[in-house]
């Protein structure tokens, strides 16, 4: 007996607890992806809150200052279709055309092609892979890839639906969440609540003017180096500049093969070219520009992408820095002031 309770009784309620733990962590890591949609649309939905704010203080209804955004959203996105699907479908049907000339280089002997198959039996080692389930194995890898592209459709359907739902009623979601406040400190929590989101709308400001850096660099690079399609380019050099960590690098290489067209030479000085831009942007421009619009220090920026990215990936180094802004404003508020005060 202890305190009055039995030994069977206290084994048995700390059974019970880590039992119920343990069923929450496997709850909570069966449905880490979705948790991870729900953030990035929450993230999505603050970040454009300012612009529907702005709209809604000059006279227009929520519901349609959301539809109005949504629709330069997707104005803008059908315009990065217009200046990228042109040039990837005349390539896709230059590629379709050269294929028979390829093959027919393969079985001239004198040809580089024919030079390479005869040495390296390109064709017959392929056949024997197919011959051998290479079939089987190809059919299974499109399956797979069919099922990434569904799944990245799903996960940008969600993303979308939540965003826009949060963004028509977050005065009544940030209404609801502020009533577990008790009522003498609500206009005070009300208060820091808006600084918050008044700073995660300047912090989504910040990367955008460092994606228009980053855009309006490969703009001028592939313009003085003569790679072909340098709007198109600086344009999805913009778009992936919005991705933490990993944008800009898978953005340096698609634009480096694209450079492959004109030289090889081309190619090497683009690559060295985003390596250096990568160092520059992530330790000169990124934490110049947060320090601007967030009032962060830059090597809080730094560390706080660092973190995000290895503990949720691109959506954590994403939300690092307005998560960094809010821990900030709430130990001003409720932690400094008072030790401050002492």
């Amino acid at each position: 007996m202890v305190g009055g309770r039995s030994w069977f009784a206290i084994g048995f309620a700390v059974g019970l607890g880590a039992t119920l733990a343990w069923l929450t962590v496997q709850t909570v890591l069966e449905v880490g992806s979705l948790l991870t949609l729900l953030l990035l649309s929450m993230f999505l939905a603050l970040a454009l809150e300012p612009v529907v704010a702005w709209l809604t203080r000059h006279r227009v209804r929520r519901s349609w200052a959301v539809l109005l955004v949504l629709i330069v959203l997707l104005a803008f996105f059908a315009g990065f279709l217009a200046l990228v699907v042109p040039p990837v479908t005349d390539e896709v049907n230059a590629l379709v055309k050269a294929v028979p000339g390829w093959l027919k280089q393969l079985h001239d002997h004198n040809s580089t092609l024919g030079k390479f198959e005869d040495r390296y039996h390109v064709v017959a080692k392929v056949k024997q892979q197919f011959s051998n389930g290479g079939a089987a194995g190809l059919a299974g890898g499109l399956l797979g890839a069919g099922r990434v592209v569904v799944g990245a459709v799903t996960s940008a359907v969600v993303v979308i639906v939540v965003t826009v739902y949060v963004m028509a009623f977050l005065p009544s979601l940030k209404a609801f969440c502020l009533r577990f406040v008790a009522a003498r400190k609500r206009p005070h929590a009300r208060a820091v609540t808006d600084e918050i989101l008044n700073r995660v709308g300047r912090y989504m400001l910040g990367n955008v003017v460092t994606s228009v850096i980053a855009g309006l660099a490969t703009f001028l690079w592939c313009a003085v180096t003569d790679v072909p399609y340098p709007a198109a380019l600086g344009v999805f050099i913009a778009l992936m500049d919005l991705i933490p960590i990993v944008g800009t690098t898978i953005g340096g290489l698609v634009v480096s093969l694209v450079a492959l067209s004109v030289s090889l030479p081309v190619a090497l000085a683009t690559a060295g070219f985003y390596v250096a831009f990568r160092v520059a942007e992530d330790y000169l421009i990124v934490p110049r520009v947060m320090k601007f619009a967030v009032d962060v220090h830059p090597l809080v920026t730094v560390v706080g992408v660092l973190l995000g990215g290895a503990l949720l990936g691109i959506v954590g180094a994403l939300v690092a820095i307005p998560a960094a802004v809010a821990i900030g404003l709430i130990l001003d508020e409720h932690v400094f002031s008072r030790t401050d005060a002492s």
